[in-house]
C-alpha cells in the first residue's frame, strides 16, 4: 500500500450524492478537515428531476449535487472526482484507497448509495429511470394517467400495483416469474380493476420515442407507457471489506431484496470510527431522507471526534501539570535524593552477557543506571529533560571519577542523536500519545545489533496495596512495544519479572515488573 499523503482529514466522506454532501457540510460547518471523494455515478442520473424535496421539486439531481458542492467548498471542504477502491485500518487511523493514491482519516463517512440490479430483459435497463420506474413517491406523479405495467417479480408487485393505481386507473400486473398471488391479493387487485397477465415477459418494446409496452413468451404484446419494476438493492460497499464490514441480505420471506451495512439510528457501523448514510443502509431512503441522513452522521462523527479531541487536551493538559519539565524539577527539588543511588537490578541481570559499547540511557534521573554501565566500560549518555537531575547526576559522575555524556532531552518530544549498542529505559508512564513518541524515538536510536531494554510497572500491581498512581492510564504492556518495532527484531525477553517490595503499610508482598529485552538484526 502506498503511504498516506501529507494531509490526514478529520473526516473522508466516500460518495458525494446527498448524504454524503450533507454529512460533509455539517462536519465543515464545526471546522472540521473533510474531503469528499465522488465516483462520479450517481445512482439517480438518469432521471430528469428528482421530487419530494421541499422547495427543491422538479431540480435535476446533477443540479443538486453541483450546488451540494459548491456549499461544500464554500466552508473550506474539499471535493474531489475519485472512486476508492479500498479502506483499511492503518494504526489508529484510516487509509482510504484511491487508485495509486491513498489518503488518511480519523473516521470515514461511507455514502456511496447501492446498485439497482434490474431483471434481465432486453431493452429495460437503458430505459431505466426514465420510462422504466420503481419508486412511485419518486416518479408517480410524471407518469400519472398513463399507461402503466408493474412487473411482477417478487413480492413487492402487488404493493407497487396499489400505490400506483392512485396514480391512474390504467394499471396492468405482468407476472414475469414465479410470483403466486394469494386469494386476497387477487380480489383486492380485482377490487380496483387491476389486470393480471401471465408472463413471461421476453423484451421491452421500444421506439425512437421510447418504451411502448413489453412483449410476452406467446409473442403478444402489452400496450405501455411505462413498466413498473423491483430491483434487487445491492449496497455498494465493497471498498469496506478490508475493515471486515460487509453488506448484509435483507429479504421478505424467502425473496431478496438486496443487501445494506447495518448502523445505529447515527448511523455508526460495527467498525469504530465508520458510519453510513443514505441508500448503502437504508435502501428506501430518497434524496431528502438521505440528505438527513448525512446530517445526523455528520454531527455524530463531530461528537465523536470532539470527545477524543478533549480527551487528548486532557491528556496533554495532566502530562503538562505532571510529567512536564517544570514539573519534575519541582520533584527533584523538593528533596535531597529521589531515588535509591543504586543500579536497577533488572539493569545488572540483563546486561551482563553483553559487550560494552554505547549506551543510551533514556530518564536518566540522577544518574545511577548511567553511571552503573560507565563503571563497566560503556560509553554512556545520560538522557534527560530535568535540569536538576542533570546537575545531580554530573555531580555523582565527578564524585566517582565517571564520565557520562549527559543530555538535556525530552524524549518524548525529540528524537536521540545517534544510534548506540544499548537503549535502556526504565519506569517511563506516559499518556499513550507522548509514549508512542517516546517508544518510537528509543526504537529508532538502536544501532543494527543493538539491544533495547525497556521496563515498566506491570498492570497487574494494580491488584496489589502498592500504590501505582494513574498506571491503569498509563500502563503499557510488552505487546505494545513489540507491535511498534516491525520487522527485524528478535525479542529476547518478554515477561512480567516477579519481586519482593515493601507497601507503604509495610508489609511485603510481590509486584511484578514489565520487562522487554530485543535485539535489532544486523543490516
Amino acid at each position: 500500500m502506498d503511504q498516506l499523503d501529507d494531509n490526514l482529514y478529520d473526516v473522508v466522506v466516500i460518495g458525494g450524492g446527498a448524504a454524503g454532501l450533507s454529512g460533509a457540510v455539517a462536519l465543515a460547518r464545526f471546522r472540521r478537515s473533510v474531503l469528499v471523494l465522488d465516483a462520479g455515478s450517481p445512482r439517480n442520473a438518469p432521471a430528469g428531476h428528482l421530487h419530494n424535496f421541499l422547495t427543491r421539486d422538479g431540480t435535476p439531481p446533477t443540479e443538486i449535487y453541483a450546488q451540494g458542492r459548491a456549499e461544500v467548498a464554500r466552508y473550506g471542504a474539499h471535493v474531489q472526482a475519485g472512486r476508492v477502491t479500498a479502506v483499511r485500518r492503518q494504526d489508529e487511523r484510516f487509509a482510504i484507497e484511491i487508485g495509486e493514491r491513498t489518503v488518511g482519516a480519523r473516521r470515514v463517512l461511507v455514502a456511496t448509495g447501492l446498485r439497482d440490479d434490474l431483471p434481465d430483459i432486453p431493452g429495460l435497463a437503458q430505459r431505466w429511470g426514465i420510462d422504466v420506474l420503481h419508486c412511485p413517491y419518486c416518479h408517480g406523479w410524471e407518469v400519472r394517467d398513463q399507461r402503466l405495467g408493474v412487473l411482477a417479480t417478487g413480492p413487492m408487485a402487488v404493493h407497487q400495483a396499489l400505490l400506483f393505481r392512485q396514480l391512474s386507473a390504467h394499471v396492468t400486473v405482468v407476472q414475469h416469474t414465479g410470483l403466486a398471488l394469494s386469494d386476497e391479493q387477487r380480489e383486492q387487485l380485482d377490487a380496483l380493476d387491476i389486470p393480471v397477465l401471465a408472463g413471461p415477459v421476453v423484451r421491452v418494446e421500444l421506439d425512437s420515442n421510447g418504451l411502448t409496452g413489453v412483449r410476452l413468451s406467446d409473442d403478444s404484446t402489452v400496450p405501455l407507457d411505462a413498466l413498473v419494476v423491483a430491483p434487487t438493492f445491492m449496497a455498494r460497499a465493497e471498498a469496506l471489506a478490508p475493515l471486515g464490514l460487509e453488506p448484509v441480505e435483507v429479504f421478505i420471506g424467502d425473496h431478496l431484496l438486496g443487501t445494506r451495512i447495518e448502523a445505529d439510528a447515527s448511523g455508526a457501523t460495527a467498525v469504530a470510527g465508520v458510519w453510513v448514510a443514505g441508500n448503502v443502509t437504508d435502501m428506501q431512503a430518497q434524496v431528502v431522507s438521505s440528505a438527513a441522513a448525512g446530517l445526523a452522521a455528520g454531527a455524530a462523527i463531530n461528537a465523536d471526534l470532539l470527545a477524543e479531541d478533549t480527551r487528548t487536551a486532557l491528556e496533554t493538559h495532566r502530562y503538562r501539570q505532571i510529567y512536564s519539565e517544570q514539573a519534575w524539577d519541582e520533584r527533584y527539588r523538593s528533596r535531597p535524593q529521589n531515588w535509591s543511588g543504586n543500579p536497577n537490578p533488572v539493569l545488572i541481570t540483563e546486561v551482563a552477557d553483553l559487550v560494552p559499547g554505547t549506551a543510551l540511557d533514556a530518564g536518566s534521573g540522577e544518574g545511577a543506571d548511567a553511571l552503573w554501565l560507565a563503571s563497566r566500560g560503556w560509553v554512556v549518555t545520560g538522557a534527560e529533560f530535568s535540569t536538576t537531575a542533570l546537575q545531580r547526576s554530573a555531580a555523582q559522575a565527578e564524585r566517582l571519577d565517571l564520565t557520562v555524556n549527559w543530555q538535556h532531552l525530552d524524549l518524548a518530544r525529540e528524537p536521540a542523536t545517534g544510534t548506540y549498542d544499548l537503549v535502556s529505559a526504565f519506569f517511563l508512564h506516559l499518556p499513550a500519545e507522548p509514549r508512542r513518541t517516546l517508544f518510537a524515538h528509543l526504537v529508532a536510536a538502536v544501532a543494527p545489533g543493538g539491544t533495547l531494554l525497556i521496563v515498566g510497572h506491570d498492570l497487574s500491581d494494580l491488584q496489589t496495596t502498592m500504590p501505582r498512581p494513574r498506571l491503569d492510564e498509563m500502563g503499557w504492556t510488552t505487546e505494545e512495544i513489540i507491535d511498534s518495532l516491525g520487522d527485524g527484531w528478535s525479542i529476547t525477553v518478554s515477561e512480567a519479572r516477579p519481586r519482593h517490595a515493601t507497601d507503604p503499610d509495610g508489609h511485603d508482598i510481590i509486584i511484578h515488573d514489565t520487562v522487554l529485552r530485543a535485539r535489532r538484526d544486523h543490516d
